[in-house]
C-alpha cells in the first residue's frame, strides 16, 4: 500500500508554510484588484463575489501568520505574496480590457479621411470643427471598447501620424457604436453573464 512521505517540522514551517501565505496573499490581494475595477466599472453582480472570497482566503492566510509569529519567512512571504497580487490583477485587468473608452481626437486633417477610415473600421464618430493655436481643426469623438482601442490608435497614426488623441474610461453610455462583429450583441462568455450597465 503506498504511503505518504513523513514531513518533517522544520520543512513544513520553513517551505510549506511560508508557500502556502505566499499563494493565499497572491490570490486575495488579485482578486481585491480586480474587485476594485469591477466596482469602479459598476459591474454589481460579480463585486460581492469576489469580495466574499478575498475576505475568505485573507483570514486563512492572516490566522497562520498569527499562529507563527517567530517565523520570519512568514513576513516575506506575506508581503511578497501581496507585492505580486497587486502585479498578477493589474495583468488580468489588462487582459480582460473591460468596459468602454471615450478617445477624443484633435486633427488639421480637414478632407475627412481620418474620421473616413474610422468609420470603414466601423467606429461611431461626432465631428466638431474647432479653432486650434495654429488655425482651424476637426474634433473627432468615438465611444469604443476598450478592447478596441489599439486597433482605433493604429487607424488614427496611419491616417494622420501628428493628430493629438487622448483617451478615458467612461462607467456607462445610452448607446454606441461597435467594431465589426461587435454592433448590437455581446460577443463574450464575460460580457453576457455581466454586461455593461446602460445609462438611463
Amino acid at each position: 500500500m503506498f504511503e505518504l512521505p513523513e514531513i518533517s517540522d522544520e520543512f513544513r514551517n520553513w517551505v510549506l508554510l511560508p508557500l502556502l501565505i505566499f499563494f493565499a496573499r497572491l490570490t486575495d490581494v488579485t482578486l481585491g484588484t480586480l474587485r476594485i475595477v469591477f466596482v469602479s466599472k459598476g459591474r454589481k453582480k460579480i463585486a460581492p463575489i469576489l469580495g466574499f472570497v478575498e475576505v475568505l482566503i485573507w483570514l486563512a492566510a492572516i490566522g497562520q501568520v498569527m499562529q507563527n509569529l517567530n517565523n520570519v519567512v512568514c513576513y516575506i512571504a506575506w508581503a511578497g505574496g501581496f507585492a505580486s497580487g497587486n502585479l498578477m490583477g493589474i495583468l488580468i485587468e489588462e487582459r480582460l480590457a473591460l468596459g468602454l473608452q471615450v478617445i477624443r481626437v484633435i486633427t488639421a486633417d480637414r478632407k475627412g479621411d481620418l474620421a473616413r477610415l474610422l468609420n470603414a473600421k466601423g467606429f461611431g464618430i461626432t465631428r466638431v470643427d474647432a479653432q486650434g493655436s495654429m488655425g482651424q481643426v476637426e474634433l473627432i469623438f468615438s465611444i469604443i471598447r476598450r478592447k478596441d482601442l489599439p486597433l482605433a490608435i493604429e487607424v488614427i497614426r496611419k491616417a494622420d501620424p501628428e493628430a493629438f488623441y487622448t483617451v478615458e474610461d467612461i462607467r456607462a453610455a445610452s448607446e454606441t457604436v461597435f467594431s465589426p462583429g461587435q454592433i448590437g450583441k455581446q460577443t463574450d462568455l464575460f460580457s453576457r453573464l455581466f454586461p455593461i450597465r446602460k445609462a438611463k
